[in-house]
Parts: C-alpha cells; structure tokens; sequence
C-alpha cells in the first residue's frame, strides 16, 4: 500500500526576511530535507547511497506553487511522495502545510510541488535505468498521476 513521506521542521531565522516573512527559495531547503530524509528512511541514507547504488539523483526540474508565507520559528510539514517512476526518471511531489504558529493559520496549505530527478551514472554523467534496489523502495511510497492522494 503507498504512502507519502513526512518530516517536521522549523522555519529558521536564515529562511526569513527582515519581516520575519520566509523568502520563497526557502521552501527548496524542505523538499531536500524531506528527500534526504526519506531516502535515510528506505534504509539509503545519502552519505552512502550513490556509492552503493552508482548513480546521482540529479534535479532536472523544480516546480513550486506558492499558496501563503510561512513566518519566523513556525512548525511546518512537508509531504512527500512519487507521481512517476520511469527508466531514469522519477518525480518526487510535495506539499507544504504549517502544522503550529503564533501568527499563521494552521493546518493551511502554504506549498505545492514537484521534482523531476534523473538517475545519472556517477562518472559519465548520462541517464541510467534507476537501480532496482531504488526502484522497489520507491513503489512503497507511488501514487501515479492519476491516483494523486
């Protein structure tokens, strides 16, 4: 049965402007960690995967949708989950939701996503098949586009 993927984390004084409003690139910082954490997770912690597995993960694409700021020192979750695994390809969506502050409403939907990865050879740099190893810990957390939870 899939699953998406989540983390908590907190907005941090280096996400914020002066107004203690997050600055929009921030958002990128929870999608990586959420990534980081999810492959620690499938038992493929990053300071090891890509050796054993032979391949970089490499950001073809970045798409965010912004629906409302997040402020200074709020608690925030971001989902993650697959949408399409291919050869080489995969896409990761995501989804932003404040879980606890003193300034915003909680429970609201503040981003958006998705991430289009492809599985490159380490030393060449060209597409390879994502490793079966990979693949079958994915299909764990696969809702196709169709079945988007």
């Amino acid at each position: 049965m899939s699953k998406r993927f989540s983390i908590e984390e907190r907005v941090r004084w280096s996400d914020v402007d002066h107004a203690g409003i997050i600055y929009f690139g921030s958002y990128i910082r929870f999608f990586e960690i959420a990534e980081t954490e999810l492959y620690r997770e499938m038992g493929l912690p990053y300071s090891g995967a890509f050796e054993e597995l032979d391949v970089y993960p490499v950001r073809a694409q970045f798409h965010s949708d912004f629906h409302s700021p997040a402020y200074l020192d709020d608690l925030l979750t971001t989902e993650l989950w697959v949408s399409h695994l291919g050869a080489s390809s995969m896409t990761f969506r995501f989804e932003i939701v404040r879980t606890l502050s003193t300034k915003g409403t909680v429970d609201e939907v503040l981003v958006t996503g998705h991430c289009v990865l492809v599985t490159v050879d380490r030393v060449t740099l060209r597409p390879r098949r994502i490793p079966e190893k990979l693949r079958q810990r994915l299909e764990a957390y696969l809702f196709p586009e169709n079945q988007i939870p």
